[in-house]
């Protein structure tokens, strides 16, 4: 092998490879991964493609490679997810956050915008970067996050330090509603709704998020039809719930809000006109 090789027959290889084990975008992603392996941004890549690359410059990348190879998530090959204007830390701990769930953020903007003094939770937290984005965005508000998974909450503890949050997130490890009686005046959720029958043909990319931020039982709807039922008690006069959904769960979610007596309830698409976000107001 020679001593050394230009960044860009480096950088071919790397998506040769990628491309022939099923990866899509193989080119962005090897991009990425020579970035990262380089400590350059991605673009800088673009004016150095003449430059030799070292053995010990190649060594780190082929490991990187390797694991894209075998379908683990970019992001947890990185080690780091890009949401919402922001860099949070993410891997096997929690839910790697699709570009769909940047609109639920936008929406929950919407809803509190012009409250003050806010009081929000974000059931389901993950990686923390709903709760995190939301209490960055809305320095008055106070913000819950919670969780089941006790990896995860480590996880979404780790990305409020590293955004400097860790005395304004109060974290609760529960199924579902908090302990305790706090009010909400905005309570969003994107819980597990895959159909438990519909993981086996996920791709290798999402069956590596854990299988409780997955499955949501028969037809997907196990915790959100629990959380419409128990989120009146915990929600404010004119509070609202929101929720991220699975295609073809409208109808059935409409059904369940209005049940509960929600009022103004609507859904809204996201970017692929797929209906997705759910929100129904108390009182």
């Amino acid at each position: 092998m020679p001593a050394t090789l230009p960044l860009l027959e480096v950088l071919r290889g790397a998506e040769t490879y990628l491309a022939d084990r099923g990866v899509e975008n193989p080119r962005l992603n090897a991009e990425h991964l020579l970035a990262h392996a380089l400590g350059l941004k991605r673009m800088e890549l673009y004016l150095q493609f003449d430059r030799p690359l070292t053995e010990a410059e190649r060594a780190p990348l082929r490991d990187l490679v390797k694991r894209r190879g075998a379908r683990e998530p970019l992001q947890h090959v990185l080690g780091t997810v890009e949401f919402h204007g922001r860099t949070f830390t993410s891997d096997k701990r929690g839910l790697v956050p699709r570009p769909e769930t940047e609109q639920l953020v936008e929406i929950a903007l919407e809803i509190t915008k012009g409250k003050t003094s806010a009081v929000i939770l974000d059931i389901g937290t993950g990686s923390g970067v709903i709760a995190l984005t939301l209490a960055l965005e809305i320095p008055s508000a106070e913000v819950h996050a919670v969780d089941i998974s006790p990896d995860a909450l480590t996880l979404a503890a780790e990305n409020a330090a590293r955004h400097e949050l860790a005395a304004r997130i109060a974290f609760h490890q529960a199924n579902l509603l908090p302990p305790g009686d706090t009010k909400f005046d905005l309570i969003v959720a994107n819980l597990p709704y895959i159909p438990a029958g519909d993981i086996a043909a996920l791709s290798p990319e999402v069956r590596h998020d854990p299988l409780t931020a997955l499955d949501g039982g028969p037809d997907g709807l196990d915790l959100i039809r629990r959380l419409i039922e128990t989120a009146p008690e915990r929600l404010t006069p004119g509070g609202a719930l929101l929720l991220e959904i699975g295609i073809g769960q409208a109808d059935a979610v409409n059904t369940h809000l209005a049940a509960r007596k929600f009022r103004d309830i609507s859904v809204r698409s996201d970017y692929q006109q797929i209906p997705r976000f759910a929100v129904g107001f108390h009182g």
